[in-house]
C-alpha cells in the first residue's frame, strides 16, 4: 500500500456494527434492552403475539431482534452507502425547473433500500405500521449510518423522527386514545401522516430558522392567522431547512401580535406550532403545492442532504397543542434531534479515526510508519479516547431521554391510581432533568470534537488530506455544520451553564455538601479511580462556586444604596441570567467542557464497577481530562475581568449615533 493510492485504504469493513468493539459493549453488555422492550411492548410477551407478528415471546427475543437490526444496518451501510459517499458529495441535489428537488441516483437508490427495510418506522408502534423498537436502537443505528455518510443520516432522521414527533404531540395534547387492557393505540390524530411516512417513505422537516432569527426564536416573524372559516393560514419564509422538500412541515409561527415586551404572549410566548402539508395530490395524479421551495442552499458540506428555503403564502396548517405553546412543543423535538446529532457526530468521528489510523499505518517516514512517531501516536490515542468518552455520554443521554418520554406517556395513559400517577410524574421530573443536563453537553462536545478530530485526520494525511480523493477533507467539510445546526455550540454551552448555576441557587446547601464530599474523596479515597474521578468533580464544583461568588459580588455592587427589602428581593427572586450571569456566560464553554469531562469519568467509573476490563479506558480519559480540567479552572478563576469591564463601559447600541 502506498500513501498516494487512496483506493488502498482504509480496509473496507463489510459490517460497521461487527467491527466496532466499543459499540458492541453497549449493545451486548450495557444497555438494558429487556427493560426497554418491556416499556415498548405494552401488550406484554407471549408466543401467540410472536406467531402473529405483533410482538415477542420473551424480552430476550426482543433483544435478539434489536441485535439483528444492528447487524442488518451495519451491513447495509457498509455495502450500500459508504462506497458511494464520494459520489453523493460530488453530485449533491438540484432544484428542477418545476420547483421540485432532484436528488442524485445514488441517493434515490439508498433511500429505496432503506424504505424496503422498514427503518423509517423503526420506533413507530406496530398498530401504525412500524417495528415498535426502542428509541435507543434508532440512536445507535444513526451512528452506523453517519459513519457511512452524514448526509444520508441527516435525511433519514426526518422520516421516522417526524413520524414519532407527530405521535408524541398527539399523545401530549390528548388527541390519542389508548386501550389499556390491550396495550394498543386505538386512534391518534396524525395517523394518516404517520402511516404515509412509514408505508410510503414520505418525510417532513422542522421549519424554525428565518433570516435574522436563528438562535433567537423570539425574533421569528412568520405568522399564522385564522381565516373566516377558522382555518389557520401560515405566511412567511423559512431558511436553512434540512429535508424541507418533504411533504410534512412542522412550522413555528407567531400567532400573537403584542407590542408590550412584558406581555407573556410576546416573544417566545406568542409562538405556536403547526403541521403544514406541502402539497395535495388529486385523484388524477396532479399535485397542488401549498409550500414553495425557493432555492436549494449551496453548502460547504453535506451536499447530499437537501437544505432549502421555503415560502408559505397563506398555507393551511393544523395547530398542534395549545395556542402559544409552540416553543415548549418544539423543545421536545429539539431534545431528540440534539441527541441524534450527538450520535451523528460520533459516527463521523469513528470514520475520521479509522481513516487517519489506516493512513498512518501505511505511510512510512524516517524509517517507520508515522503511527509509530510519538506525536502522531499521541494524536491517534487522544482521538480514540475522545470517541470512547463521547459514546459513553451519548448512550446515557439517550437512555435518560427515552425513559423520560415513555414514563411521561405511561403516567398519562396507564396510571391506575392518583398515587401511581404522582409517582410516575416524580420519576418523569427526575429523568427529564437528567436528560436536560446531559443533552446540551453532549451536543456541544460531540459537535466540537467532530470538527477537531476530522481536522486532525486531514493533518495526519498531510498533503494527501487536502486532496479530494482521499476523503479526509470531505469529513472536515461535513463536520463543520455540526456545531451550528440544531442549536449552536454556544447556545448549548449557555444552556448547560444556566441550568447548572440555577441548580446551585435552588439548593446551595446540597451544592456545598457535594463540593465538600468531592474534595474529601479526591484527597482520601483509597481507590485511585474514585480519587481521580472525585478530583474532576471537585474542580467543576469549584468553578461553579467561583462563578457564583463573582456573580453575587456583582449583584451586591448593583444593589448598593438600595433598601434592605430590595436587597432581600434581589438576592432571592430577581435573577435574570442574561443580565446577572455575565461572568458565567463568558466562561460557558469552559465550564461545559469541565462538566462533560466529569460526567464521562463518572459514567466510565460506573462501567468499571461492573466490568473491570473497562478500567484502561477510564485511565485514558482521566489522563487527558485531569490537566485540561486544571487549566480550565485556572482560566475561569483568573481571566475575563478586563473584557467584562470593557463590555460594561461600552455605550448602548445607538448611543453613538444619538450623540
Amino acid at each position: 500500500m502506498t500513501p498516494t493510492d487512496p483506493t488502498a485504504y482504509p480496509p473496507q469493513s463489510t459490517n460497521f456494527n461487527q467491527d466496532n468493539a466499543d459499540l458492541r459493549f453497549y449493545t451486548e453488555q450495557w444497555i438494558p434492552w429487556e427493560e426497554l422492550a418491556e416499556s415498548c411492548e405494552l401488550q406484554g410477551f407471549s408466543s401467540e403475539l410472536a406467531d402473529e407478528g405483533e410482538g415477542f415471546a420473551t424480552p430476550g427475543d426482543a433483544r435478539a431482534f434489536y441485535m439483528e437490526v444492528m447487524d442488518m444496518v451495519g451491513e447495509l451501510v457498509a455495502g450500500e452507502v459508504a462506497p458511494h459517499a464520494a459520489a453523493l458529495d460530488a453530485e449533491g441535489v438540484t432544484l428542477g425547473a418545476d420547483g421540485e428537488v432532484v436528488p442524485n441516483d445514488h441517493l434515490v437508490n439508498i433511500f429505496e433500500t432503506l424504505a424496503e427495510t422498514g427503518l423509517h418506522g423503526l420506533c413507530v408502534p406496530r398498530e401504525l405500521g412500524g417495528m415498535n423498537a426502542p428509541l435507543m436502537l434508532y440512536f445507535l443505528t444513526s451512528e452506523l449510518i453517519a459513519r457511512a455518510d452524514v448526509s444520508v443520516m441527516a435525511h433519514h432522521g426526518f422520516h421516522g423522527g417526524i413520524a414519532m414527533a407527530l405521535l408524541m404531540y398527539s399523545a401530549l395534547e390528548g388527541s390519542t386514545t389508548f386501550d389499556e387492557a390491550q396495550g394498543r393505540i386505538l386512534s391518534t390524530r396524525f395517523e394518516a401522516e404517520i402511516r404515509d411516512i412509514v408505508e410510503n417513505a414520505e418525510w417532513g422537516s422542522m421549519d424554525i430558522t428565518e433570516s435574522d432569527a436563528g438562535s433567537d426564536m423570539g425574533a421569528l416573524r412568520c405568522v399564522a392567522e385564522q381565516d373566516e372559516d377558522g382555518v389557520w393560514r401560515v405566511t412567511g419564509q423559512k431558511i436553512f431547512i434540512t429535508s424541507g422538500h418533504g411533504k410534512y412541515h412542522l412550522v413555528i409561527a407567531r400567532t400573537e401580535s403584542v407590542d408590550d415586551g412584558d406581555n407573556p404572549m410576546a416573544g417566545l410566548g406568542g409562538l405556536s406550532l403547526f403541521l403544514v402539508p406541502a402539497w395535495t395530490d388529486a385523484a388524477d395524479g396532479t399535485r397542488t403545492r401549498h409550500v414553495t421551495v425557493e432555492r436549494v442552499e449551496e453548502k460547504l458540506g453535506h451536499h447530499a442532504s437537501t437544505t432549502v428555503a421555503v415560502s408559505f403564502e397563506g398555507a393551511a396548517g393544523a395547530l398542534i397543542g395549545e395556542r402559544g405553546g409552540g416553543f415548549r412543543m418544539m423543545l421536545l423535538l429539539m431534545n431528540n434531534a440534539r441527541i441524534s446529532v450527538g450520535f451523528e457526530a460520533i459516527g463521523l468521528i469513528e470514520n475520521a479515526l479509522r481513516l487517519a489510523r489506516a493512513y498512518a499505518q501505511g505511510r512510512s517516514s524516517m524509517g517507520k510508519t508515522i503511527d509509530r512517531h510519538e506525536m502522531i501516536a499521541d494524536y491517534l490515542d487522544e482521538m480514540e479516547a475522545d470517541l470512547i468518552g463521547l459514546r459513553a455520554l451519548a448512550v446515557e443521554a439517550g437512555l435518560a431521554e427515552e425513559v423520560a418520554q415513555r414514563t411521561r406517556l405511561r403516567a398519562r395513559y396507564l396510571a391506575k391510581t392518583p398515587a401511581e400517577k404522582d409517582a410516575l410524574d416524580a420519576k418523569v421530573r427526575k429523568l427529564t432533568w437528567r436528560s436536560r443536563k446531559r443533552t446540551p453537553v453532549l451536543k456541544f462536545l460531540a459537535a466540537e470534537k467532530a470538527v477537531e478530530i476530522s481536522r486532525r485526520c486531514l493533518q495526519i494525511h498531510g498533503g494527501c488530506g487536502y486532496m479530494t480523493e482521499y476523503g479526509a477533507e470531505k469529513l472536515l467539510r461535513d463536520a463543520l455544520v455540526l456545531p451550528i445546526y440544531e442549536g449552536t455550540s454556544q447556545i448549548q454551552a449557555l444552556m448547560a451553564t444556566k441550568d447548572t448555576l440555577l441548580g446551585v441557587m435552588r439548593s446551595p446547601k446540597r451544592f456545598l455538601r457535594e463540593l465538600a464530599q468531592a474534595e474529601w474523596l479526591a484527597r482520601t479515597a483509597r481507590d485511585p479511580h474514585t480519587r481521580r474521578v472525585a478530583g474532576l468533580k471537585a474542580n467543576v464544583l469549584a468553578a461553579q462556586r467561583h462563578l457564583m461568588v463573582r456573580i453575587a459580588g456583582d449583584k451586591a455592587t448593583a444593589l448598593r444604596g438600595s433598601s434592605l427589602s430590595e436587597w432581600r428581593q434581589g438576592f432571592t427572586k430577581d435573577w435574570d441570567p442574561k443580565r446577572d450571569f455575565g461572568p458565567a456566560l463568558l466562561h460557558a464553554e469552559r465550564l461545559t467542557q469541565m462538566l462533560a469531562d466529569a460526567d464521562i469519568a463518572d459514567i466510565l467509573a460506573t462501567q468499571v464497577a461492573r466490568f473491570p476490563e473497562r478500567g484502561p479506558l477510564l485511565d485514558r480519559h482521566l489522563d487527558r481530562a485531569e490537566p485540561r480540567s486544571r487549566f480550565l479552572l485556572d482560566c475561569i478563576r483568573t481571566t475575563g475581568d478586563r473584557l467584562l469591564d470593557s463590555l460594561r463601559k461600552a455605550p448602548e447600541p445607538g448611543a453613538a449615533a444619538a450623540r
